[in-house]
């Protein structure tokens, strides 16, 4: 079996291991069909990402399918394809008891906080095993992203009322979109990355550049109004502190992206837009149960964002070039099912 490893900051390498052992009770073995790759894995690349230490196997978007089940395991059989929600929370801390599992204290994250699933089989817990036999592999890898956006708007309780901005057109940026316009009409988003901005045009948003000039572009595009809702979906420390300038007075901002360093809030703007601030953190099994939804419906349809297409062996050469140009790819697919050529 192989899997691939990041050692440290900027070095993967493609290694033999051990095959899994059979599933113990409560344990499923699966084979990875696809792994997504996302801003997370290209922050750990660079050494920016909380929550995470060396060496590690990257890959917490995960299509995978169902080779053979432990003893007491009756939610999947073999052969189910399935997305794989790749938190595991201790079901007993603050967070847990409060119904908030995804942030829960103890929590353990595949791919960042233990080993992902950038390797062609693992064993997984069976309740971390979601099957739906009418989605490709494609649309299953996609449901974790999908999620980590479906749970930001619902952080920001979003009315049919208000107007949204996001900053960032990555996958994590577009999801908030696809989102958000299921429960306003008003949305805007914005990048630095001119293809980016292009790539959401023609997917039918309204994407203005980011810059100096992003908060008359978005005025614009709002009947001369700041939007009530922003949510930063870049991780980068600068707009996340300019978010709030672009907010409207009695708004919200939404941190969905993170950064390892502080951050600085400008307290005059703060406190005279009485503005609320609010963090979100991964996604839980019901945000997944409505994006699975909408796109078994057809609301919701990400299969088109993916615009670089990889394999296991090539991953290790290919994902330097992306972290070093991250704006031009929309989303980028680890393929099992290929071979190098």
């Amino acid at each position: 079996m192989r899997e691939v490893r990041l050692n440290r900051p900027g070095e993967m390498t493609l290694v033999d291991c051990d095959e899994p052992p059979a599933p113990a009770a409560g344990e499923v073995l699966v084979a990875v069909r696809r792994v997504g790759i996302c801003g997370t894995d290209l922050h750990a690349y660079g050494g920016r990402q909380n929550y995470f230490s060396y060496p590690r196997v990257l890959g917490h978007e995960l299509a995978v399918e169902v080779i053979e089940v432990g003893d007491g395991v009756a939610n999947v059989t073999a052969g189910d394809a399935c997305a794989l929600l790749p938190y595991m929370s201790c079901g007993t801390c603050g967070g847990c008891s409060h119904g908030r599992p995804n942030c829960c204290e103890r929590i353990a994250v595949m791919g960042v906080t233990v080993d992902g699933g950038l390797r062609e089989r693992m064993l997984v817990p069976h309740a971390s095993l979601v099957p739906e036999p009418t989605f490709t592999y494609d649309q299953l890898v996609l449901v974790e992203t999908l999620g980590i956006g479906w749970h930001a708007v619902a952080r920001a309780a979003l009315r049919p009322t208000d107007s949204v901005l996001i900053l960032g057109a990555g996958p994590i940026g577009l999801g908030v979109a696809q989102a958000a316009r299921l429960r306003t009409d008003t949305v805007v988003i914005a990048d630095i990355a001119p293809q980016r901005v292009e790539f959401a045009r023609a997917a039918g948003l309204t994407a203005v550049p980011a810059g100096d000039a992003v908060a008359e572009l978005v005025r614009e595009a709002n009947r001369g109004r700041l939007p009530t809702v922003v949510f930063d979906a870049t991780g980068n420390r600068a707009s996340m502190e300019a978010a709030l300038a672009l907010t409207d007075h009695g708004g919200t901002v939404v941190f969905v992206g993170h950064t390892t360093g502080d951050i600085t809030i400008h307290n005059p703007t703060f406190h005279a837009r009485e503005i609320d601030l609010r963090a979100s953190r991964n996604a839980t099994l019901l945000d997944w149960t409505g994006v699975m939804s909408a796109v078994r419906d057809g609301r919701l349809d990400a299969t088109s964002w993916i615009n670089h297409r990889t394999t296991l062996e090539s991953i290790v050469t290919e994902l330097p070039l992306v972290a070093a140009d991250p704006g031009s790819v929309v989303k980028s697919v680890v393929d099992l099912d290929r071979t190098v050529g």
